[in-house]
């Protein structure tokens, strides 16, 4: 399952396009055909924010020739501490604007249109059409469906980035005719209102967002010049405050019937309904039990129900965070057993008692979260790799003080 690379572009390089993009051209792997689909190259880049900002300078930078962006919002104030498109002097207009300034400051050569706007289900489809791939950097959850949706019924891939806290994820999602991975092969069901925070709720390190978007527009240029392995089938977590990347397989649901119609999640925002069980979409939950072909899946329970299971003491909720996180306060019913600690105990079964646990099997069944998720579920994939299966509670502490 690959997704095929933007076409070559007819005209060759010119000799201030050679001298432009030399250090492109000196790489065996990329040479002048990948620098030739760059420059042919028609992307569309869905928010020009935390993520859109490093996203649109690298690939305007590489020469990509035509880039969309779109984005309804103004620059706020706040926006500074990790938008790096946007100055002092852009606060108050429109996010678009900095970028069309600073994409064209840094390639004068790349054609940028601008569009002040939300993508929408009644006219995301011919918004998109006729680009060679789509980049989402967008921060809430209706609009992440609405592009995974659109790009499934185009055919087109999708690279997409999330960000909360001190951790991020990013995958490329590809639809291969109704065949391939999408973003609802991630997150089936969208979360209930509320449920999970957002940056201006939870907050986010600037530079993480910067390692996340840069990431993204890696991806991009692979896919476009067809070099490398895209994340295609792969989640990539990154944990700021321990410098690691991981990465968990993803595959297609069994049995998902491909998307035919764009769905207007903004209007049954009410949200589409979750099952017990099968929670998904928190920023940072992946999947952690394994089956037989290597796959992993998750179970993940929102706050509420992680709650209401330990109260109710049917199971175990262990909270993996560092002793100075915790010292700020922990969920009802939560028992503090540090990540590595955790982990040391269910590998060799040595310092039991580990809490209430006295052998590594007992684990099983329990629900465990961090701060925003990005651990937990990196601690549910490794628990399950070692046969034991526990829950991850969507959006951490911070979705369960909430």
């Amino acid at each position: 399952m690959n997704a095929d690379p933007a076409p070559r572009r007819p005209e060759p390089l010119s000799a201030q396009e050679a001298r432009r993009y030399s250090r492109h051209l000196l790489l065996p792997e990329f040479g002048e055909p990948g620098q030739s689909r760059l420059l042919g190259a028609r992307v569309a880049v869905v928010g020009a924010g935390g993520l859109g900002s490093p996203i649109l300078q690298y690939l305007a930078a590489a020469g990509v020739g035509r880039i969309t962006v779109f984005d309804p919002d103004v620059v706020d104030e706040s926006n500074l501490q990790r938008q790096i498109l946007h100055t002092e002097q852009s606060v108050g207009r429109p996010k678009v604007e900095s970028a069309v300034r600073a994409v064209s400051a840094l390639n004068s050569a790349v054609e940028i249109t601008a569009v002040p706007d939300s993508l929408r289900a009644d006219t995301v489809l011919d918004q998109l059409a006729g680009h060679h791939l789509v980049l989402d950097g967008t921060d809430n959850f209706p609009t992440r469906y609405l592009v995974s949706d659109a790009c499934e019924i185009l055919n087109l891939p999708l690279v997409w980035g999330s960000i909360l806290g001190f951790h991020g994820q990013l995958s490329v999602f590809y639809s291969d005719s109704g065949r391939g991975i999408t973003y609802r092969d991630m997150h089936p069901n969208p979360p209930k209102p509320g449920e999970i925070p957002s940056c201006s709720e939870a907050g986010v390190i600037g530079t993480v967002v910067g390692v996340i978007g840069t990431s993204m527009a890696m991806e991009a240029v692979k896919v476009l010049s067809g070099v490398g392995e895209p994340l295609l089938g792969r989640v990539g977590i990154f944990d700021a405050l321990r410098g690691e990347w991981d990465y968990l397989p993803l595959r297609r649901t069994p049995g998902r019937e491909a998307v035919t119609e764009v769905e207007d999640l903004a209007l049954t925002c009410g949200f589409a309904p979750v099952e017990r069980g099968t929670t998904t979409a928190p920023n940072f939950t992946e999947p952690t039990t394994k089956e037989a072909d290597g796959t992993m899946h998750a179970e993940i329970l929102t706050p509420q129900e992680a709650l209401a299971a330990a109260a109710a003491g049917e199971r175990t909720l262990i909270d993996i965070r560092e002793a100075d996180e915790v010292a700020g306060g922990m969920l009802p019913g939560a028992i503090h057993i540090p990540m590595g600690r955790l982990l040391g105990f269910a590998r060799t079964g040595e310092g039991a008692p580990v809490g209430p646990f006295s052998d590594p099997r007992e684990l099983s069944g329990a629900i465990i979260h961090c701060q925003a998720g990005g651990r937990s579920a990196k601690t549910q994939a490794q628990l399950a790799q070692l046969g034991i299966e526990v829950a991850d509670m969507a959006g951490g502490y911070a979705a369960g003080a909430s």
